[in-house]
């Protein structure tokens, strides 16, 4: 199961979430979404766990709680599908 988190404090490292959600099950896999020019966080991730139930456990236990002062958000990742590219798609803008 695909779990998001939302909010996670800029100083917060792949490994260290990766023991945060591990201390719940298996993690699968983990990405905190970096921007592509400065390399820093954009303030939240994605974690893979291979137990649903534990997913579900630690979205329970993590949304809504206190990380370094930050209050973060944890729920289920949204299916996007193939081929989303996050862009918005084809906006209104004609050139035509």
């Amino acid at each position: 199961m695909k779990v998001f988190i939302g909010g996670l404090p800029l100083e917060v490292s792949e490994a260290e979430l990766n023991a945060v959600f591990g201390d719940f099950g298996p993690v699968k896999s983990l990405r905190i979404v970096k921007d592509r020019e400065t390399k820093e966080s954009r303030g939240f991730g994605f974690v893979e766990m291979v137990n649903e139930d534990e997913a579900k456990e630690a979205i329970r236990c993590m949304n809504g709680q206190s990380y370094y002062g930050k209050r973060i958000t944890v729920n289920v990742a949204e299916d996007k599908g193939p081929g989303f590219n996050g862009g918005g798609g084809r906006g209104g803008f004609s050139r035509n």
